[in-house]
């Protein structure tokens, strides 16, 4: 890597995977507890969890305390632009070509 040059990969990791991006799609709709995202993405809390910490440490989503247990919630900040802008380049310019990809 050049000197001075950022690391997107670091960034980009972390959203290029299909269960983080489910989460976060359902955070959209409100915050929610591990047990909640597990039980909406259908995925085992121990995986929701290990996933949820890489979100966190990004700073895409947020942990506050409600009584004993976490609730997660988006930084809309930066999140929320960040995939409409990924959305709008890939309605724009991927089209058929990253839809066969799937």
């Amino acid at each position: 890597m050049k000197s001075g040059s950022m690391p997107y990969h670091l960034c980009l990791d972390v959203l290029g995977n299909p269960l983080r991006i489910a989460m976060i799609k359902e955070l959209e709709r409100g915050p929610k507890s591990v047990g909640e995202l597990a039980e909406n993405t259908g995925e085992e809390q121990s995986k929701v969890s290990h996933n949820l910490k890489k979100l966190v440490e990004c700073h895409f989503v947020e942990a506050t305390r409600k009584g004993k247990e976490r609730v997660y919630s988006l930084n809309k900040k930066t999140i929320i632009p960040l995939l409409n802008l990924v959305e709008k380049h890939t309605k724009s310019y991927c089209g058929r070509i990253c839809l066969k990809k799937k």
